[in-house]
């Protein structure tokens, strides 16, 4: 059985005691060291328990963000006088819209919904009265947005919580939410006789009872990692105190010399790389001819609280790389790392390329920022007063926990993840089948104290790597040393990485970057198997020594395919891998630990 080797715990970070040799006795500067320990303590303590209620976000951060707003739109009448104005026009465009509705049925709506919203799309909102409702509620909506947005003054990064808030606010009362406001709920509870709510109501009890007792939702125990995901054969060939490396058995006869070499995200399970066998990346390459290698990461707990960044970089990356190289020895190696894995392989192949290690053939980043100044709305959750705020959390905890990294990602998508769910599971009374997709997501992960504090701090706060100041082992790393081709993906709807900020690779390497802009979603972008319906991609080579192209005249230029990317790429690394060779065997020279998919990832 595995055994885990528990991190010493760290005391919570002090104040400096003055270096002023006048200021104290050594015996006072020990005594100062204690209190000011206990004090922080006590703080830390307070932050913790106020975040319970909270849900992590920091009361401070939203106060700072809402006064920097209303005192700027207190002392800005000219903006009042637009708002007001805005405001009285809009009352003008829903009477005459109603009005012209009561004359001529099925008038034009005075104010369509957002591309991405669905809420009203049923052909009952446009009936009496509910015309109404939902056209006043979109006409306020758009009125808020102006309202937090484009006041002079206040800063930005204020002026996005403020929007972010009040839109959260604004989706709470969408008359989509409540039965009484909502026709197609109406409908269904009339055609049902109230079966719908009933039903509703146990669907509610179960999934508060699974929330209770720390159980995943209705349906994701058809989806057991080893059975019906993660499925794809191999054997664990390497083991630390930090990952499992996973080879996977060849399919084919002849495989190309060049092994990939896969570095997942910590903040999730591997396996949405390997999901069902016929939505499996890991599955897909190996019948391309590739030797695939996986990393599977360790799920921290309170005792792993202080892994730091690098060891991350040190027993992830580098000791998977060296594992690889002594089953393959002598022979390059394709690195492609997802989302952070992506970030945290980009920072190891900067140093190896700093210090003259060439064992990496390409690169590819799959979703992964190095660039974090336009990270999406995450950023709303990335500053001082926040960042203080969950150190105190994790400080507490030794982990960040799973239910609170979930949470921040469903406010990000809270019309899609939150209250979609609500209508249809609890107002409709039904249950939308769970896919292997929605399985994985629900299997989360956590993350150590001193590590999430690091990245957060490093990369999302100071934006360290792209400019320059991340240092890997004493010195900095730029991402500019880089020279083997890098083969990048973004995707088109990715809340968590947009792909205008992955896009920004392009202005801090020197070398040739492909890159791939992929119909979909942070997840459902990557996970795009070939045959599916709808998918398609852009795609455009920027060579080392040509002109740079900004996003906008990027998207332009590139050519439009149907299809998935994952062709695209597997020709991209057979075009830079060497003549096909026979299978290495799994492990190498050395026993196998464990078969795929090893323990690591199955620990909840």
């Amino acid at each position: 059985m595995l055994t885990r080797t528990p991190f010493a715990p760290s005391p919570p970070p002090l104040v400096p005691v003055s270096s002023d040799p006048t200021s104290s006795s050594p015996a006072d500067a020990a005594t100062d060291d204690a209190t000011l320990s206990i004090n922080d303590s006590i703080d830390f303590a307070v932050h913790a328990a106020i975040a319970r209620v909270t849900g992590g976000l920091s009361p401070a951060a939203l106060v700072d963000a809402y006064v920097d707003w209303a005192m700027h739109l207190a002392l800005s009448p000219g903006k009042q006088a637009e708002l007001a104005g805005k405001a009285a026009r809009k009352w003008v465009r829903l009477a005459r819209y109603l009005a012209a509705c009561q004359l001529q049925p099925g008038t034009q709506l005075c104010i369509e919904p957002l591309p991405q919203d669905r809420r009203f799309s049923a052909p009952q909102w446009r009936t009496w009265p509910f015309n109404a409702l939902h056209q006043a509620f979109l006409l306020n909506q758009q009125w808020w947005h102006n309202a937090t947005t484009g006041v002079r003054g206040v800063r930005h990064s204020n002026e996005n919580i403020v929007e972010f808030v009040a839109r959260q606010i604004l989706d709470v009362m969408s008359p989509a939410n409540f039965l009484f406001t909502n026709p197609v709920v109406q409908q269904r509870t009339v055609e049902t006789g109230g079966r719908n709510l009933t039903d509703g109501f146990f669907n509610f009890l179960e999934d508060l009872e699974r929330e209770l007792r720390g159980q995943k939702p209705v349906g994701a125990e058809r989806f057991e990692v080893g059975r019906d995901v993660a499925t794809t054969p191999g054997k664990v060939v390497y083991r630390n105190r930090l990952i499992e490396l996973i080879q996977y058995t060849p399919t084919t006869e002849m495989v190309h010399p060049e092994p990939v070499l896969i570095v997942p995200a910590w903040i999730m399970k591997y396996y949405i790389l390997d999901l069902s066998p016929e939505n499996s990346l890991v599955r897909h390459l190996i019948a391309q001819g590739f030797t695939v290698f996986m990393v599977s990461w360790l799920n921290p707990e309170s005792a792993d609280r202080d892994l730091a960044f690098d060891d991350y970089r040190q027993c992830g990356v580098m000791e998977a790389l060296d594992a690889v190289g002594r089953i393959l020895p002598g022979v390059a190696i394709h690195g492609a790392g997802y989302c952070l894995g992506g970030t945290l392989l980009s920072i190891a192949a900067a140093a190896m390329a700093r210090d003259g290690d060439a064992r990496l053939a390409s690169l590819t980043l799959l979703a992964a920022q190095a660039d974090f100044t336009e990270a999406g709305e995450l950023r709303l959750f990335v500053n001082e007063s926040q960042i203080s705020f969950l150190e105190s959390v994790m400080w507490s905890q030794g982990v960040l926990s799973t239910r609170q990294m979930a949470g921040a990602f469903q406010l990000l998508r809270s019309n899609d993840l939150i209250w979609s769910r609500v209508i249809h599971d609890y107002l409709m009374g039904e249950r939308a089948p769970m896919t292997d997709l929605m399985a994985w997501n629900a299997d989360a992960t956590r993350m150590p104290y001193r590590m999430h504090s690091q990245y957060l701090r490093s990369l999302y706060l100071d934006n360290d790597l792209a400019e320059g100041r991340f240092k890997v082992e004493g010195r900095p790393v730029a991402l500019g040393d880089i020279r083997v081709p890098i083969f990048a993906v973004g995707t088109e709807r990715d809340h968590v990485a947009p792909w205008r900020s992955v896009f920004k690779l392009h202005y801090l390497t020197d070398t040739d970057v492909t890159f791939a802009l992929a119909s979909g979603g942070h997840n459902g972008g990557i996970v795009a198997q070939p045959g599916a319906a709808r998918r398609h991609y852009r795609v455009l080579t920027k060579r080392a020594e040509g002109a740079h192209l900004g996003p906008d005249a990027w998207l332009e230029t590139a050519m439009l395919k149907q299809g998935s990317w994952w062709e695209e790429w597997c020709a991209w690394l057979a075009g830079r891998s060497g003549a096909p060779v026979a299978p290495p065997p799994l492990g190498g020279p050395g026993p196998a630990l464990d078969d795929a998919p090893g323990s690591f990832v199955r620990v909840p």
